[in-house]
């Protein structure tokens, strides 16, 4: 997946945008992405002058930016779509992200139901992890696949 179709899909826009490429995808269970991390980076300005360092915060976002992709395909979502982040839970970073770096994304589904996801994200540079996180989110009813009959309520996320 190319720029074009990763901002057909999500509403983010430079400065905002942190995932550049998808590489791989298996629907509803995988992801595969990269952010190149750039000196250009407007927040290189303040953080921090004379020793650049991608914020954690930002390395969390780019991790929801490709789970946000991996739901949206796998749903057939076709334009610029939202999906609200609910929870973050185990967050650790474990190295520093600097200008030069790729930031290699890799999204697990752990659970899933009609309207919310629960996902696994691993960042890493050179095969190092940079952060992990569990991240649950959920796509509004309009942009979610419809409840199995019989099955659960779509807004449980039990």
């Amino acid at each position: 997946m190319d720029i074009q179709e990763i901002q057909r899909l999500l509403p983010h826009r430079y400065p905002f945008l942190l995932v550049d490429r998808v590489v791989e995808l298996e629907l509803e269970k995988s992801l595969k992405a990269f952010k190149n991390v750039s000196m250009n980076e407007s927040f290189f300005q303040g953080h921090f002058p004379g020793h650049p360092v991608m914020p954690g915060v930002l390395m969390v976002e780019a991790l929801a930016q490709a789970a946000a992709l991996l739901a949206f395909k796998s749903i057939g979502v076709e334009g610029a779509g939202l999906v609200y982040l609910m929870a973050i839970d185990g967050v650790r970073f474990r190295r520093l992200v600097v200008p030069g770096d790729r930031l290699d994304l890799e999204i697990s589904v752990l659970k899933r139901k009609p309207r919310i996801w629960k996902m696994r994200g691993e960042a890493s540079v050179d095969g190092h992890l940079a952060c992990e996180a569990e991240l649950m989110a959920t796509v509004p009813a309009a942009r979610a696949a419809a409840p199995q009959p019989g099955g659960a309520d779509p807004g449980d996320a039990g």
